[in-house]
């Protein structure tokens, strides 16, 4: 549910953002997401609306002993050895001790001990000839078939290898060579061919190298030599075979979505999300080292599949579900069975024309008829949908039609396009599920599923490879942080054991000056919540009242009354499916007004994405306008209405460039002494259904002011889906040059918050970002000095699956998650660098993630307690909220900048071009797409706006 003014992106299903308590002013508002009936409603089997489970402490009452292996001294002495470490320049920090401050606890995680097999392992090369398709659903057909030959069960093959159904095999054993294995390859629908396939594979499976895994037991020990050992080759090895029950082609077997994800129809019914999709629920698991123990993470995930059904049935919900849906990227590589003739096929593209236009030659039928003809004279079918656009079932180069209402949609195949607004709010009410129910289901079902319970249900191949893996869940030492204390412009506010406070009484630290300003008035057709018009005497009330709340918050508000200003939006047209006519029409009626507003209060009709997109691309980068937008339906609303102008309130305070609270000066000393600038980076990539070569958007924040209150930010499109920010250089300059137009000198120290890093491209960072950074404190060299501040670096991670349980209700919260602050940095934490998991939030609901962070530069000197308390209490900063957030505050507004940014390519990153209006695929030359990106984002936010926090 969105909350509040501006929307923004929250981290994990737990934090939104929110302000202080009541209506926070995190994600706009809108209407509560259709469910799974009416229009929209999908063809789920099963499922609907359970109720929510109750949440409570994991195996409560069972004993809950810290590991052996962390019992001991030994970890200690680990770090000792350390100090005689030589490293490289490119080498990342080796942990300089563990961290002790805090209340001491012990949590449950959700990793399990494997057995390390003695090996060693064989690793194959597998050719397939002739060249097999890309196609991962034939590759995945021709190997289910070669374990059914004589060939593989002769060659001792059966039982006792794994492979990724592509080019890789693992061996318990070594195989004969040379091995080959021909394959008689039949499509699935087609088994009665099996004595009369028309087409045959060969498989050449080519010894590698054996893989030793004595080194592995070195390094997980963490004796020093091996600390720079390559443990990728194993780890992959063992995922190799952990994953043979999981995603075997015999009965019971799952889908596999990603990177060791596995979903099984038979774990939980699936759950309608709307628009002829259904939410399945299936097991993560992975292969991770920890100190002294080699582990196997497994988590609880969910994804959305199609419903299974009538393919002209579902187009048509899916279009229904949202406005701006678009058929051609629902259909796009669905698998389904032609109900004519019984045929598996998939569908390449959607047509642009119907089977009323549509002619072919078909001389059975004495010449050129239309699909529709062709349809009701040789089937005997009348089409119920004959104007729906045709979809492309043919092969290579080859285009075969057919009208959607003759396909059904095969069970089991995942969505891979992007979910929208009402079904996003549907897959919530999916995956957040209390902490003991996600426990429950890994220790039981998950476990199960995966072939990881002993017993009956065990992979069989597990003996095979000497592997096995305890049942128990890993318990690790952990630590409860104290919070901050939080400090206004008058006194300091409580804060309470969610992390959180509120703004009763409270004046801002430093209260912004708002002067000539106007209300935009959105109409758009929701009379039941806009306002009349610029008369409206509850319009006039709510300005009032929204006006007096800013002034008894400390911003300085002019006592002349605001100009009001009315767009009337034309109506919805498919044809204009990311509604430019009515960003033209707003754009009217604000160049209509008499003067240029100091800033823009904007009230919206609706939570519509696309009005939402415009109006920030048009105030920010056009008319540099500050401004926030709120919606008619909540502002209005009597109850809760004060909290809402207090919440909508932090937000003009910061735009126009206030402070809203700090915290107290003990919790921040070490930044201010020597002075430190703190810096944020983010990358947000284009996802599924966008126009192919959409660019990235990287954004860079940093504290300007001593109180670290001001971020502002600059902001670059790039190449699309490159992680490392191509121009850091000249972004980190452009930030340096505004902290010292700020402070009259420059940071003596720089701390690095970069998110949405992967862990596979941790050395990126350090190879290629790093040196970029430092570039960029060369340019402030000056002939007495070269400008070198200590530079510390931490990556934070939120994608992971590591997930914690409290022991004991004392040190849970009211659903059974981890209390905030709690912090862990033993047990399945790196074992010779410097990381840390904490969870600075309190959860609001389903399952706390807590923020992964793992330092790859440590100039600063800091040790595990200086950087764990500091980067606590940055969480607490975080100004458009009267709570800690999920991820230190830095990060969090670089997430929100480059959120910021998607609204400025909207309409690439909803499908659209001008080249070509609804391409997904490479037709569309990716330089013109990115001139077009170029073209939208028209030099980005410059003018007043750009030192601002306008992104907020």
């Amino acid at each position: 549910m969105q909350r509040g003014g501006d929307r923004a992106r929250g981290r994990g299903n737990q934090d939104r953002a929110r302000g202080s308590r009541g209506a926070g002013p995190g994600r706009g508002g809108g209407p509560p997401p259709r469910g799974g009936t009416g229009p929209g409603g999908g063809r789920g089997r099963g499922g609907g609306f359970a109720p929510r489970e109750q949440g409570g402490i994991f195996a409560e009452g069972q004993p809950a002993v810290i590991d052996t292996r962390l019992a001991n001294s030994a970890e200690d002495r680990l770090i000792l050895s350390f100090k005689s470490l030589s490293l490289r320049q490119d080498a990342m920090p080796p942990r300089p001790d563990y961290g002790t401050k805090g209340k001491s606890i012990k949590l449950r995680t959700n990793f399990f001990p494997i057995r390390v097999p003695k090996g060693p392992l064989h690793e194959y090369d597998v050719n397939i000839s002739p060249q097999a398709t890309s196609n991962r659903r034939v590759k995945r057909r021709i190997f289910q078939l070669a374990e059914k030959t004589q060939d593989w069960a002769s060659n001792g093959l059966k039982g006792c290898v794994s492979h990724d159904f592509s080019a890789k095999l693992i061996a318990a054993k070594l195989l004969p060579q040379p091995l080959t294995i021909t394959v008689p390859y039949f499509e699935d629908d087609d088994e009665s061919n099996i004595g009369g396939a028309t087409k045959e594979y060969t498989l050449t499976i080519k010894y590698i190298q054996p893989i030793e895994t004595d080194s592995l037991q070195q390094y997980l020990v963490g004796h020093a030599q091996y600390r720079n050992y390559d443990i990728l080759p194993v780890i992959s090895a063992l995922n190799l075979v952990l994953s043979v029950h999981p995603n075997r082609t015999q009965a019971g077997g799952g889908v596999v979505v990603g990177r060791n994800r596995y979903f099984f129809p038979s774990a939980s019914q699936p759950f309608p999300l709307g628009g002829a999709l259904e939410a399945w629920r299936g097991f993560y698991s992975s292969v991770r080292p920890a100190f002294n123990q080699l582990m196997v993470n497994v988590n609880v995930c969910a994804t959305a599949f199609y419903s299974e059904g009538n393919l002209a049935e579902a187009m048509v919900t899916f279009e229904q579900v949202s406005f701006g849906a678009r058929m051609s990227a629902f259909v796009q590589r669905i698998r389904v069975k032609t109900d004519h003739l019984g045929h598996q096929k998939t569908v390449k593209r959607l047509a642009k024309f119907n089977a009323k236009q549509h002619k072919f030659e078909a001389q059975e039928l004495g010449g050129m008829v239309t699909v529709e003809e062709y349809f009701r004279r040789k089937y005997k079918i009348s089409l119920r949908h004959p104007n729906l656009p045709l979809v492309d079932v043919g092969g290579g180069n080859k285009s075969i039609y057919l009208p959607p209402e003759v396909c059904t949609i095969l069970p089991g195949q995942p969505f891979r396009g992007k979910l929208f607004d009402e079904q996003t709010g549907e897959m919530i009410k999916v995956s957040a599920k209390p902490p003991n129910v996600n426990a429950n289901a890994i220790t039981v079902g998950g476990l199960r599923e995966l072939g990881f319970m002993r017993g009956p249900n065990v992979s069989p191949i597990f003996d095979e490879f000497g592997i096995s893996i305890g049942n128990e869940m890993a318990v690790v030492p952990a630590r409860i942080l104290a919070p901050p204390r939080i400090r206004y412009g008058r006194g300091e506010q409580t804060v309470d054991d969610r992390a959180s406070w509120n703004l009763r009484n409270v004046v801002f630290a430093e209260g912004a000056k708002l002067g000539p300003w106007t209300v935009l008035v959105i109409k758009d057709g929701n009379r039941h919540e806009e306002f009349n018009d610029a008369q409206d005497p509850e319009l006039r009330s709510v300005i009032d009242g929204f006006a007096s709340m800013c002034r008894t918050c400390g911003i300085s508000v002019t006592q002349t009354p605001p100009l009001i200003a009315v767009a009337e939006l034309p109506r919805k047209d498919p044809q204009d499916p990311i509604r430019t006519q009515a960003i033209n029409a707003i754009r009217s009626a604000l160049m209509a007004t008499k003067q240029k507003p100091a800033f823009l209060l904007v009230v919206l009709s609706s939570s519509d994405k696309h009005i939402y997109s415009g109006l920030k691309h048009l105030c920010d980068v056009y008319l540099d306008v500050p401004n926030v937008c709120v919606q008619s339906g909540k502002i209005r609303k009597e109850r809760g209405q004060l909290q809402y102008y207090a919440n909508v309130a932090l937000k003009v305070n910061m735009k126009l460039g206030g402070v809203n609270h700090s915290v107290d000066e003990a919790s921040m000393s070490k930044l201010r002494q020597p002075p430190t600038m703190l810096v944020g980076m983010d990358v947000t990539h284009p996802g599924p259904s966008t126009v192919k070569g959409t660019p990235s958007i990287a954004a860079v924040v940093a504290s300007a002011d001593l109180r670290f209150s001001q971020y502002p930010a600059s902001m670059r499109i790039q190449e699309s889906k490159k992680e490392m920010i191509t121009d850091l250089r000249d972004m980190m300059e452009e930030r340096l040059l505004a902290y010292r137009a700020k402070n009259r000198d420059l940071p003596q120290r720089v701390l690095v918050y970069r998110d949405g890093v992967s862990e596979g491209q941790f050395s990126i960072v350090v190879n290629d970002e790093i040196p970029k950074i430092r570039a960029s404190f060369r340019k402030f060299d000056t002939a007495q000095s070269a400008y070198r501040p200590k530079l510390t670096v931490v990556i934070c991670g939120k994608r992971h699956h590591t997930r914690f349980y409290p022991t004991e209700a004392a040190n849970a919260d009211h659903n059974g998650n981890p209390r905030p602050g709690t912090i862990v940095d033993r047990g399945v934490t790196a074992i010779y660098e410097f990381d840390f998991f904490l969870q600075a939030h309190g959860g609001l609901q389903g399952t706390t993630r807590p923020t992964h962070y793992y330092v790859v530069c440590n100039e600063m000197d800091m040790n595990a307690d200086e950087l764990q308390s500091l980067t606590n209490t940055v969480s607490y900063t975080f100004a458009r909220a009267t709570k800690a957030v999920s991820l230190a505050a830095p990060a969090y507004y670089a997430d929100l900048a480059c959120e910021r940014g998607r609204c400025y390519l909207h309409k690439l990153l909803m499908g659209f071009s001008e080249t070509n209006t609804t391409t997904t695929s490479g037709s569309t030359a990716e330089e013109d797409v990115f001139k077009e990106a170029e073209k939208l984002w028209n030099g980005g936010v410059k003018g007043k706006l750009k030192e601002s926090m306008f992104y907020l």
